[in-house]
């Protein structure tokens, strides 16, 4: 059993850290088109956002632990919207990042992704994508929140065991040109309701409250980080 491990364990450090095939550019060009396929149609995006939702919650909720706020949970509902809850003063540096951390969290995620996959390291970024679902299940706190992490941790497991090197490398392309352009849409779905006068409770509306900046600025800053991990992580996927 020893020795079995100590086999193991070296090959599979190996695996992770190694290097794989990139994806000829008509992979990296497909997978684009399926990511747009599942982003642009309203009917499509009514379901593809639940993952966007889970990545927006993460952030928030990576944030609170990293400015010392206590989480106590997160939700994740059917109409793809969430809530992520922690304990801490509700002002200051923590209280603001922690509320300023959803709606870049996708496009960060389809950043680090893109460089991970222009650095060939498609089984690593698939192993970290579900790592940090297994870390967020544990924070989950309602049935449907708890399904949606787990469908997705489940797909990310299956794909890195059990499929072939350049199936890996289109669904790893395809999930970050998911994240990369997916992250786009919700500032400009934000933006749209504000301008019918709804989303009072929005991120930007609380961030307001929060430092006196008005939301439309901090809904513009959302913008720029969306639109600029769009166009380099995009660059990194082409040239890669």
């Amino acid at each position: 059993m020893d020795s079995l491990a100590a086999i193991a364990l070296p090959d599979l450090w190996d695996r992770l850290t190694g290097t794989q095939p990139a994806p000829g550019l008509w992979v990296v060009l497909a997978t684009l088109a399926a990511a747009l396929a599942v982003v642009v149609p309203h009917p499509v995006w009514r379901i593809s956002r639940n993952a966007i939702t889970i990545a927006h919650e993460g952030g928030h909720g990576l944030l609170a632990l990293l400015t010392g706020r206590q989480l106590t949970g997160i939700r994740l509902h059917s109409d793809t919207s969430g809530l992520t809850l922690s304990r801490g003063k509700p002002y200051g540096a923590g209280m603001i990042l922690t509320a300023a951390a959803g709606y870049p969290a996708p496009s960060l995620l389809g950043l680090g992704g893109a460089a991970l996959l222009a650095a060939d390291r498609v089984t690593l970024l698939l192993w970290v994508a579900t790592a940090l679902l297994l870390v967020m299940l544990v924070v989950i706190r309602n049935a449907y929140g708890v399904l949606t992490v787990v469908l997705a941790g489940g797909t990310f497991l299956l794909v890195s065991w059990l499929a072939e090197p350049r199936v890996q490398a289109a669904f790893g392309y395809a999930v970050v040109w998911f994240l990369l352009l997916g992250g786009v849409r919700p500032a400009f779905e934000l933006q749209a309701r504000r301008s019918r006068g709804g989303a009072g409770d929005s991120d930007a509306d609380q961030l307001s409250r929060l430092t006196h900046v008005p939301a439309g600025l901090w809904l513009l800053l959302f913008h720029a980080v969306s639109l600029c991990s769009l166009i380099g992580g995009g660059r990194w996927l082409l040239e890669g």
